[in-house]
C-alpha cells in the first residue's frame, strides 16, 4: 500500500477536519551481518538454511556470544528484527549438547506464547535430530489438568507467563524439582511491559524463581527482550536482580515506516468536545482493510473492542460485503480454542482486521 497516497486521500475526504497532527517517516535500512564467535551445532546450521537464513544479524551473533560466555543479556531491537533467534538458538544449542537441559519462556500474553510455540515446532520439524530433541509445551491457565504432569516431567521448553509462574509453578516447586534443577535459560519477552507496581511484583516472582533454582543447584542465564526504551539495562537489571549486558545495535534490515498521530476533530468549533476516538479508529480501520492492509486496532476495554467490530461490520455490510467475514474481535473472555482460531486466521492472512 502506498502510505503517502493513502494519507493524501484521507486529507481530500470531505469529512477530514485536520485530524493528522503529525507524520514521522523512518527511512529504509540495510541489514548488517556478523558471524558468532561461538560455533553453532551443525543441526542448527541446517535448520537455519531450511529457514532461508544464510547469515545472522549483528545483534543475534552478539547475543549468542554473550550467553555462551555466561552473561545475562537484554536485547533491544525493533519489531520483526529476529529477537527470538537471540534466545532460540542458544536454547536449542544447549538442548543438542545436553538433552537433560531445560528452558523457561515467559510472555506477558497467552497469544505470544502460542505464537512462539508454533515457531519452535516449525524449527524442530526442519531436522529429525532436532524434532526428537525439542519438546516444547505451553503451561498456563488454559492447560488441561490431565496434561500438566506430562509437561512437568517431559517438556524441556516450557512457555508460560509470570502469573502462572507465581501461582502454578513456584508454590509446587517440589513437583518441578527435576525441571528447575536442570534449568539453563529463562527468557523474558516484552520485558518493557513489566513496569510500575506490576513490574515490582514480577521482580519479586523472578527473585523467588532464582532462589528456588539455587535450592536445586541451578543458576540459569536470563535473556530479556524489549522494545526500544531509554534504560533497558537498568530496567532488566532491576527486574531480574542480576547484571545484564545490553545488546541494542540492531543489525536487521528495515523497510520504510510511518508513524501517524491522529487527533479526533472538535465536535463544534466553540467547544472543547471532540469526536469519539472509537469512531475515528473504526473509520480508519475500515479504510485500511478496504485497501488490503492487515490491521490491528488496540482498545482499552473489552466492550470497546466489540463495539468497534460491530460498527465496522455494519459499515462493511453496506459497502463491502466481501470483507465482512475477514474481521473479528479479539479480547479476554474467549475460550482458549476460540483465541487460537483467531490467531491462526490472523497469522495466515485470512483475517484482515482484528479489534
Amino acid at each position: 500500500m502506498d502510505v503517502r497516497a493513502f494519507l493524501r486521500e484521507l486529507q481530500r475526504d470531505r469529512h477530514y477536519r485536520g485530524q493528522i497532527a503529525a507524520v514521522e517517516e523512518l527511512p529504509a535500512r540495510p541489514a548488517r551481518y556478523a558471524p558468532p564467535q561461538t560455533p553453532l551445532h551443525p543441526v542448527l546450521r541446517q535448520m537455519l538454511r531450511a529457514e532461508g537464513i544464510e547469515e545472522l544479524y549483528l545483534h543475534q551473533a552478539r547475543a549468542i556470544d554473550a550467553l555462551a560466555a555466561g552473561r545475562n543479556v537484554v536485547v533491544v531491537t525493533g519489531t520483526a528484527s529476529g529477537k527470538t533467534m537471540c534466545y532460540n538458538l542458544p536454547v536449542l544449542q544447549s538442548l543438542l549438547e545436553s538433552p537433560e537441559a531445560r528452558a523457561l519462556y515467559l510472555f506477558p500474553t497467552k497469544a505470544l506464547a502460542q505464537d512462539q510455540l508454533g515457531t519452535l515446532k516449525r524449527l524442530a520439524a526442519a531436522d529429525l535430530i532436532l524434532s526428537g530433541t525439542v519438546r516444547p509445551a505451553t503451561y498456563d491457565g488454559d492447560t488441561p489438568n490431565s496434561q500438566r504432569r506430562r509437561i512437568r516431567e517431559s517438556a524441556n521448553i516450557v512457555l508460560s507467563n509470570p502469573d502462572m509462574l507465581h501461582q502454578g509453578i513456584l508454590p509446587y516447586h517440589g513437583r518441578w524439582a527435576t525441571f528447575l534443577a536442570r534449568l539453563r535459560y529463562v527468557v523474558i519477552d516484552e520485558v518493557h511491559a513489566y513496569r510500575g507496581i506490576f513490574g515490582s511484583h514480577v521482580a519479586g516472582v523472578l527473585r523467588r524463581l532464582r532462589r528456588v533454582c539455587e535450592h536445586y543447584g541451578a543458576r540459569p542465564r536470563f535473556v530479556c527482550c524489549s522494545a526500544t526504551i531509554a534504560n533497558p539495562g537498568e530496567h532488566a537489571a532491576r527486574l531480574t536482580g542480576l547484571p545484564v549486558e545490553v545488546i541494542d545495535e540492531d543489525g536487521s534490515p528495515r523497510g520504510r515506516k510511518f508513524f501517524l498521530l491522529w487527533n479526533p476533530p472538535l465536535v463544534e468549533q466553540d467547544t472543547l468536545a471532540r469526536r469519539s476516538a472509537n469512531v475515528e479508529a473504526q473509520t480508519l480501520m475500515g479504510r485500511l482493510i478496504e485497501r488490503g492492509a492487515q490491521t490491528i486496532t488496540f482498545c482499552k476495554a473489552r466492550v470497546v473492542a466489540e463495539l468497534i467490530y460491530r460498527y465496522l461490520r455494519e459499515d462493511l455490510e453496506k459497502r463491502r460485503g466481501d470483507l465482512v467475514e475477514r474481521i473479528r474481535p479479539y479480547r479476554g473472555g474467549y475460550l482458549a480454542n476460540e483465541r487460537r482460531e483467531i490467531e491462526r486466521q490472523l497469522f495466515s492472512g485470512k483475517l484482515l482486521g482484528v479489534s
